[in-house]
């Protein structure tokens, strides 16, 4: 019997990155899977956003896993669309255990004080968590089998280290460090109903949020990293893997952690170490 057997879990930012890496994981470990991507751009990011080919592509890749999988298209900004997509798939599925809050995005631009940079980093990186959970949590609250909420955050919740003046490194880091109220807050009200709640903190992680040619641009005048050292990482490596932090997701949702709530868990191969 697989860890995870008889659960449902839904994943915000499915279609692909870590958000595809969680799914595959939490199937694996037995858990149906509710895969919601926003399937669409938003004009302010510099690089392309998942896509519905994507997003199936988590679907099929959970079924050949032997585990049943919902597609969802909405858009965490919203909260109306958030709503309705969390009762489709507890219809569908008849339970709701696990939330991943796992929909971000990251570099917009780069210009000092651009309003429309951190307006959308908090749009997306801060309120869309809060929607999402605001619309999961009831009904697992109704159905009374506890569960488990994990906000993928970043190492930078947990530092400054981007800062910079700019709409967004400044939005991505106050978002990124604001998940941690969110979680610290929701980890007391719903320890009353056995749901806990946790963040967790990746370095650099190798998705299309971190390789794509706009990212490259921006680096394009410094020499490539040789070492974990070179990016901050106190590990030798220089980049993290999707599955590495699965990983941590999967036993931060299962029975092994089941009195782990109100956690900030680094996983960042030393990159937040003081």
């Amino acid at each position: 019997m697989a860890r995870l057997d008889g659960k449902v879990a839904l994943i915000t930012g499915a279609a692909r990155g870590m958000g595809r890496a969680h799914a595959l994981r939490l199937a694996a470990d037995g858990a149906d899977v509710l895969a919601l991507d926003i399937c669409a751009d938003i004009p302010s990011v510099g690089y392309p956003l998942g896509t519905p080919a994507e997003l199936a592509e988590t679907v099929a890749g959970v079924e050949r896993a032997d585990r049943r999988a919902l597609g969802l298209t909405a858009d965490v900004r919203d909260v109306e669309a958030m709503k309705a997509a969390v009762a489709q798939g507890v219809a569908e599925f008849g339970r709701l255990d696990i939330v991943v809050a796992n929909a971000g995005i990251a570099l917009p631009a780069w210009d000092i004080g651009d309003p429309q940079a951190f307006t959308d980093q908090i749009a997306v990186n801060l309120t869309g968590v809060w929607n999402t959970v605001h619309a999961a949590a009831p009904a697992m609250i109704e159905a009374g089998n506890g569960g488990a909420i994990v906000l993928i955050s970043s190492v930078m919740g947990l530092s400054g280290r981007t800062g910079g003046g700019n709409g967004t490194a400044d939005g991505y880091t106050a978002a990124k460090h604001g998940q941690v109220g969110l979680m610290r807050a929701w980890a007391r009200w719903l320890a009353p109903h056995a749901i806990r709640v946790n963040t967790i903190h990746p370095s650099g992680v190798a998705t299309p949020m971190v390789l794509n040619d706009t990212m490259a641009a921006l680096f394009a005048d410094k020499p490539p990293p040789e070492s974990g050292a070179d990016v901050g990482n106190l590990l030798n490596v220089t980049i993290l893997q999707p599955e590495d932090i699965a990983g941590a997701v999967a036993w931060l949702v299962s029975d092994e952690a089941k009195y782990v709530t109100g956690v900030s868990l680094p996983v960042d191969a030393g990159f937040a170490v003081p």
